[in-house]
């Protein structure tokens, strides 16, 4: 780096997903701590713009799709290639946002190196290739792609706005002033904990905690969270419809969050909220919560679909997790918490 400080600008780039953005804020908030008057922008899916909007710090966030529109595209790159970025870092990984980055015209495009890659092929883009060293959860992997910039052991913070929204208002007028949050979605089939076991733990919250439990839900998931709620003894309510935005603040106010590897879970932990995470075909060392707090029931080590979005086996390993297991994590992150 051969410019002054004050002349940086950095573009990040990651365009999805929900949660893999949410773990990509501590790179732009440490960049912010490092170069205060730095320009900092983040290239992301269309999606995701108004969320990053909670990020304070940022300057710009540029949306991008690269499957629709390739003239709006071409415009948009062609506007980032004037703006002489001191560098381009790609947290994601994939050809496509390597391309992306190097194709914005960076001094420095920045990424992991090949064996660290989803995808071998985005290497050839980077300029300046970080080996993220015994660095395992995604969020210190990305940070570790600041370091030709001279930051090193940054820490982790979410540095998010805190909107006005009536959403918690509404949440409190049907369980009450403390309450605990349930995710029974995800993406992938097999990441799904079963609806009745949840329910059966909403009911012990209330019996042990006096804990009313507040079902989320997703498109297509408000079959299975009625089932869950169904399955509580009414000591479950299900969420009303709810914005990203809307999900920051109920995350904010809530006392729990019991959920799978899926975005709302990530946004509990950006906000602070005590989880237990319920963690099957993926690697919660990799992607689940990065505070030590946490508490983290697993079925990797014994999981024969790791990373496959549908299970080969009669029954998901997730199945194999109890209720008094999930309720004993339950009992000990209330308890840190407290």
């Amino acid at each position: 780096m051969t410019s002054h400080p004050n002349a940086h600008r950095f573009l990040i780039v990651r365009l999805g997903a929900l949660g893999d953005v949410i773990h990509g804020i501590p790179v732009a908030a440490a960049l912010r701590e490092r170069f205060p008057s730095a320009r900092i922008d983040w290239m992301v899916d269309p999606r995701y713009v108004e969320m990053l909007g909670l990020v304070r710090g940022l300057n710009a966030v540029i949306p991008v799709n690269p499957r629709r529109s390739p003239g709006a595209l071409i415009s948009t790159l062609r506007g980032l290639r004037g703006v002489r970025y001191t560098a381009a870092i790609d947290l994601q990984g994939l050809l496509k946002s390597a391309v992306l980055a190097r194709v914005a015209g960076a001094w420095d495009t920045i990424g992991l190196s090949r064996p660290h890659l989803r995808e071998s092929l985005a290497g050839l883009f980077y300029s300046q290739p970080v080996d993220p060293g015994n660095a395992s959860h995604v969020i210190f992997k990305n940070l570790s792609l600041l370091s030709p910039l001279g930051v090193r052991q940054a820490a982790v913070t979410f540095p998010l706005l805190s909107p006005d929204n009536d959403a918690v208002d509404v949440v409190r007028a049907q369980v009450g002033h403390s309450y605990a949050l349930i995710n029974p979605g995800a993406a992938w089939p097999n990441k799904r904990w079963p609806a009745a076991r949840f329910g059966a733990l909403a009911a012990r919250l209330r019996e042990a905690f006096g804990l009313r439990s507040l079902v989320l839900w997703g498109p297509g998931e408000e079959r299975d969270a009625s089932a869950v709620v169904e399955a509580s003894s009414g000591a479950a309510t299900l969420a009303p419809p709810t914005t990203i935005i809307e999900l920051f603040a109920i995350a904010r106010a809530a006392r729990l969050m019991v959920s799978g590897d899926t975005g709302p879970l990530h946004i509990a932990g950006a906000v602070g909220t005590p989880i237990v995470a319920l963690f099957g075909p993926t690697n919660a060392e990799r992607n689940g919560p990065w505070s030590a707090a946490d508490v983290v029931v697993s079925r990797t080590a014994q999981c024969s679909c790791l990373y496959r979005r549908k299970c080969r086996m009669k029954m998901p390993c997730l199945n194999d997790v109890t209720v008094d297991e999930a309720f004993a994590a339950v009992k000990r992150r209330l308890a840190s918490a407290r």
